[in-house]
């Protein structure tokens, strides 16, 4: 098993030692230096025209720069942007006019927002621009879009692909463990920007929800003084589901968490607990499958290209590490949950597996958790509770200690 180990380690530095800078941003990048309130506004946004043209037209506080690409399967126009403040009427983007069929926006970066407007057909982008205030009347961005064929549409994301590439971030501290033995523990607060995941009857976004939680959880684990803690995101930023996975196996991860917040549609009922998912490409059930289905499809939400994500790592390596990996993570899971149900309501099957992509790391145990249902009353209300929290926290706090106190032993003892 030694022998394994140094393998797989030195695998997965040759592999992975490119990534460094492409993954580190995420875990704890700091937000713009600039404040909230120097970003230029969106203050109101109109569509126009028919299915054969159609115009996109957005105001705002001031002239900024832009950068406009296509994606297909589905069809979609990305316009990335400096950070801006949204304040936009609460239903924006939810309805279309003519080849628009929808449209998101908000932050994707540090300092940088997007706009991901889905089509409903293919479309080429005329014209791509921003004008001036004049005598009164505010900034605009303007995007021109007219009918084209698939063919057509097709060509033009091929050539886009030459330059749609995320902004490279700028390279922050490595956080580094200076010869820290501590096992590290990922957490990954789900969605972020302008993937706002589920959102509550008032307004309330799984975003956030899960942000919060996770820091404290963060705090609490990091109080035992026995483990390091990273998060993938630690504000309101979108990590694509590969950056995430990327991250933690840079970072030497001896365990991740991905923590969510889940819906259903009235039709499938009133479900309500949680629920600790592990990976497989077979689903529990269709419910664990339409999860996976919904979560993910995080990169496609922000416009993200997914032909475009690398391969994580080799076939052969995949196949050395998972089998240990996914033993692991089983008994994590198994521990979690008879853990969390002493303070927390658990769904009435609180185990259960899918083929979630941020659960694909080979060699780090992983386990997603979906914390309740914002879609069920009283569960939605435990997520809101600092006090339903605070508990819900310790309790996984307890478990993860639980499962390193007894992972740590059982490998002193296979080395005496």
């Amino acid at each position: 098993m030694g022998s394994q180990r140094m393998v797989l380690q030195a695998a997965r530095l040759a592999f992975l030692g490119a990534l460094v800078a492409a993954a580190g941003w995420a875990a704890g990048a700091p937000a713009a230096l600039a404040a909230p309130d120097s970003f230029p506004l969106a203050t109101d946004v109109r569509l126009g025209g028919d299915e054969t043209q159609t115009r996109f037209v957005m105001d705002l506080s001031r002239k900024i720069d832009l950068h406009v690409f296509t994606l297909a399967d589905p069809y979609r126009v990305v316009v990335d942007i400096p950070q801006i403040t949204f304040r936009l009427p609460s239903k924006a983007g939810e309805t279309g006019r003519g080849l628009i069929k929808a449209f998101r926006f908000g932050l994707v970066m540090p300092g940088g927002s997007r706009i991901v407007i889905d089509l409903g057909k293919p479309a080429r982008v005329e014209k791509a621009f921003v004008v001036d205030p004049v005598e009164g009347a505010p900034a605009r961005l303007v995007l021109e879009l007219a009918a084209t064929d698939r063919e057509g549409f097709l060509r033009k994301v091929a050539f886009d692909q030459r330059f749609a590439r995320a902004q490279a971030p700028l390279p922050r501290e490595q956080q580094s463990s200076s010869g820290d033995v501590r096992p590290l523990i990922v957490l990954d607060p789900g969605h972020g920007g302008i993937d706002t995941g589920t959102k509550g009857p008032n307004g309330q976004m799984e975003k956030d929800i899960v942000l919060d939680f996770a820091k404290r959880l963060r705090e609490k684990v990091e109080s035992l003084g026995k483990y390091r803690v990273l998060l993938t995101r630690s504000d309101d930023t979108f990590v694509p589901l590969a950056e995430r996975v990327r991250f933690a196996r840079e970072a030497g991860a001896a365990l991740l968490l991905s923590i969510h917040a889940d819906s259903l549609p009235r039709r499938e009922g009133d479900a309500q607990g949680a629920t600790v998912y592990t990976l497989s490409e077979t689903a529990t059930d269709p419910a664990a499958a339409r999860l996976a289905e919904q979560e993910n499809r995080a990169d496609v939400i922000a416009g993200v290209d997914l032909k475009d994500q690398p391969d994580d790592v080799a076939g052969i390596l995949i196949d050395l590490a998972q089998r240990e990996t996914k033993t692991f993570s089983t008994q994590f899971a198994h521990k979690l949950v008879a853990t969390i149900k002493r303070t927390a309501r658990l769904h009435k099957e609180p185990l259960k597996s899918a083929g979630f992509r941020v659960l694909r790391a080979p060699d780090v145990p992983s386990v997603l958790v979906e914390l309740g249902y914002v879609s069920n009353k009283e569960d939605l209300q435990s997520l809101l509770s600092d006090s339903w929290r605070d508990r819900t926290a310790d309790a996984m706090t307890s478990a993860i200690d639980g499962y390193f106190s007894t992972h740590i032993a059982g490998a002193r003892t296979g080395s005496n």
